[in-house]
């Protein structure tokens, strides 16, 4: 028996070191490939050892023209949302590249930023602003934006706040009504809130813009063609009361999509156009099935300011050997200019963010092993998750022409 005995915990001990050993992190790692070296080679011709924002001009317009030929072919019209793109020449091309005039946008300070650059524009608010936003863009104007701006409304009582506004203002208003269709982030719910709404909206003469319906949790979900089928549903429910309101539906902006869910919409959607922004220069949080084609048009580079052969923890030095035996994607330090963006390390591949060490928006740590060599004044390169504001974190945008760093393109002034 004490024979048996030894021999089962001998066996544990041997099966509990292979997991271990199995449950130990690989190593990886490496050095640029040819994209992300010429790439870092354009940059130091330029002078650009700071951190700095570049858009691949190549890939943003392939991009474009693979978005096109999907709305083209759908005959939706595409709305441009401002927000995730907030550079007045990366708008313009893509605006250019859609054959689009509309927009969607997010906040009043954005809406009179772009006001003057694009005035023929329709302008549609992606979210409901208080009421004081809607007197600060009207009071600082001429001629305010009138009939070309959508202005969202979610509730009857914002409503009512827009209509008093607008009186005493004597200006006149167009709003667009945000219905939710599953995601569950406010707007009206059911057919006799909307229904009680554009009663108001028709008593005081308001111009009924049409709906705006955001559905981008359908891919998020268990059963996606089920949300889908649901949104779609709840959508056309709405329209249905639009419809019973002496509206002609034909007639309004029936808003739909955003960049997870847009080929759906042109696959058939009871919306009449789709917004897209962020799959312009598809961001990680945008790597959905049906974004594959598309390709990443925006990194963050920036140097290495100091590099160790053996990363040091700092107070229990001597537990350092252990962490590198346990990780060896830990062996090697790496600390660059600046950091704590909502980005990940993408080259050289292997690089990680230092969960001892903590993140940092001044000297950030990456750890790598010992395949990756980088030194001193060498770049590395992170992919944004989201554009929106991390685009506003770094002065003017590096615009890569496949050789050189060919421009610049100014962002806009810093909103919320």
């Amino acid at each position: 028996m004490k024979r048996r005995t030894m021999m089962i915990g001998g066996g544990a001990l041997a099966l509990g070191g292979i997991g271990t050993m199995l449950a130990r992190p690989a190593e990886r790692g490496g050095m640029h490939e040819a994209y992300f070296a010429g790439l870092s080679a354009a940059l130091q011709r330029a002078g650009l050892m700071r951190p700095t924002l570049v858009i691949d001009r190549g890939r943003l317009l392939a991009n474009v023209a693979a978005i096109r030929k999907t709305t083209a072919a759908a005959k939706l019209p595409l709305r441009v949302v401002a927000k995730s793109l907030p550079a007045p020449q990366l708008l313009s091309t893509i605006m250019a590249g859609m054959g689009t005039e509309r927009l969607m946008v997010f906040s009043a300070e954005m809406l009179r930023q772009l006001w003057p650059l694009h005035p023929e524009a329709d302008y549609l608010m992606g979210k409901p602003l208080p009421v004081s936003e809607f007197l600060r863009v009207n009071a600082d104007r001429i001629e305010g934006p009138g009939l070309s701006v959508q202005w969202l409304i979610d509730t009857p009582e914002r409503l009512a706040q827009y209509v008093e506004a607008a009186k005493a203002r004597d200006v006149q208003l167009r709003v667009n009504f945000e219905i939710d269709v599953g995601l569950h982030r406010g707007g009206f719910a059911n057919a006799t809130t909307l229904a009680e709404a554009l009663r108001i909206a028709q008593a005081a003469r308001v111009q009924v813009a049409g709906l705006m319906g955001y559905d981008p949790h359908v891919p998020k979900m268990p059963s996606p063609d089920k949300a889908w089928a649901g949104s779609q549903r709840a959508y056309a429910e709405m329209i249905a009361v639009v419809k019973s309101a002496g509206l002609d539906p034909a007639a309004l902006t029936l808003n739909g999509a955003g960049s997870p869910t847009f080929r759906r919409h042109c696959a058939g959607t009871v919306a009449n156009e789709v917004s897209v922004g962020s799959a312009f220069v598809k961001p990680g949080d945008f790597d959905y099935p049906d974004l594959a084609d598309l390709l990443p048009a925006a990194f963050i580079a920036t140097p290495v300011i100091k590099a160790s052969q053996d990363q040091a923890l700092p107070g229990v030095e001597a537990l350092s050997g252990a962490m590198h035996w346990w990780d060896r994607n830990t062996q090697r330090g790496f600390f660059i200019h600046g950091g704590h963006w909502l980005a990940k390390p993408v080259s050289p591949a292997g690089l990680q963010y230092s969960k001892l060490f903590g993140r940092s928006s001044n000297q950030e740590l990456l750890t790598g092993s010992k395949l990756v060599d980088l030194k001193p004044d060498d770049h590395v390169f992170l992919r944004p998750d989201q554009s929106e504001a991390l685009f506003l974190q770094f002065g003017d945008i590096a615009v890569f022409d496949g050789h050189e760093i060919a421009e610049t393109w100014q962002t806009l002034p810093i909103s919320a």
